[in-house]
């Protein structure tokens, strides 16, 4: 995790990208975290640890919870769709 020297979000109030939730108090700091990831040079690696390890809170690489379930669906059924013929049932 090396990547995280160099990122964005790197002596922030954690508390940013930890917001109440999609509604009300919380999206404000939720669009405020992820204007942060935005121009982050190593979002593309916090995304990746964050799917990873199946964070469940937060914004990470720009993404909320949300965004995180759909990335996993998304990445699910494209391996699903890329496997060899006769690997389905595995």
């Amino acid at each position: 995790m090396t990547w995280l020297h160099n990122a964005g979000c790197r002596g922030l109030d954690t508390e940013l990208f930890f917001p109440a939730g999609p509604q009300g108090p919380g999206r404000r700091e939720a669009d405020e975290a992820k204007a942060v990831c935005k121009t982050c040079p190593v979002r593309r690696q916090c995304a990746s640890w964050a799917l990873a390890t199946a964070q469940e809170y937060g914004i990470w690489g720009g993404m909320d919870e949300e965004e995180r379930v759909r990335a996993r669906r998304e990445r699910l059924l494209s391996a699903r769709e890329n496997r060899p013929p006769g690997e389905e049932g595995n």
